[in-house]
């Protein structure tokens, strides 16, 4: 499988509608980036979610996934559920990000998503950053809306593991949930992985992508 790598990768937007939401679609790949560059950028906008349990778990949950990161995390209190009725709002948050920071890459949900949260977001994003590379995590849930991915980011399988131990340790409030175990997460990672000759992997949706085969 053919890979690309971006010519630069100094800054990374990471967008949530909800507290969790970056870290189960694309915690991984931004272990994997900090990892590699100390000090990198990294500016997340979580929409909802601010003055509760759920910003300390975020925030506490992040800067474990963004090691060695320069962390920038914002938390709104959007109510849950009910972004569609909040457009306003959320545009000129991600608005309000655009004009602070101008990303190598993006990491958000993707347009294919069945919440409506999740959805809504993904479709705003293309809106304010129309020249950057989005790419569009998935979140495994009841709803069944797995889609087929185009981009994959490989794991080390320590990565992989460390991903699902730390959305166990920092988010004891999602624990409740039926889908919300070790073995929803690595299985994921683990069939993304198949698609892309790994062990594990995330997986992303991309709308654009420009390709320079000038070899330059």
């Amino acid at each position: 499988m053919i890979g690309l790598r971006p010519a630069r990768l100094d800054g990374v937007v990471a967008l949530g509608a909800h507290c969790d939401d970056i870290a189960i679609g694309a915690g991984a790949s931004l272990r994997t980036l900090c990892s590699a560059r100390p000090g990198l950028r990294v500016d997340a906008l979580v929409l909802s979610g601010a003055g509760t349990e759920r910003e300390q778990e975020e925030r506490a949950a992040l800067a474990a996934f963004c090691p060695g990161a320069d962390l920038r995390l914002s938390v709104l209190k959007l109510p849950d559920g009910r972004l569609p009725a909040h457009w306003d709002e959320a545009k000129a948050a991600l608005e309000d990000l655009r004009a602070q920071t101008s990303p190598d890459v993006i990491f958000a949900p993707w347009a294919g998503d069945a919440h409506q949260d999740h959805r809504g977001l993904a479709r705003l994003v293309p809106t304010v950053w129309r020249d950057h590379l989005a790419l569009g995590y998935e979140i495994v849930k009841w709803d069944g809306d797995l889609g087929r991915p185009s981009v994959y980011q490989p794991l080390e399988d320590e990565t992989a593991e460390t991903k699902v131990r730390l959305l166990q340790e920092h988010y004891p409030s999602q624990r409740h949930r039926p889908w919300y175990d070790r073995e929803a997460f690595l299985g994921l990672a683990r069939i993304r992985g198949i698609e892309c000759g790994a062990r594990y992997a995330e997986a992303f949706h991309v709308n654009k992508l420009i390709i320079d085969l000038t070899g330059g």
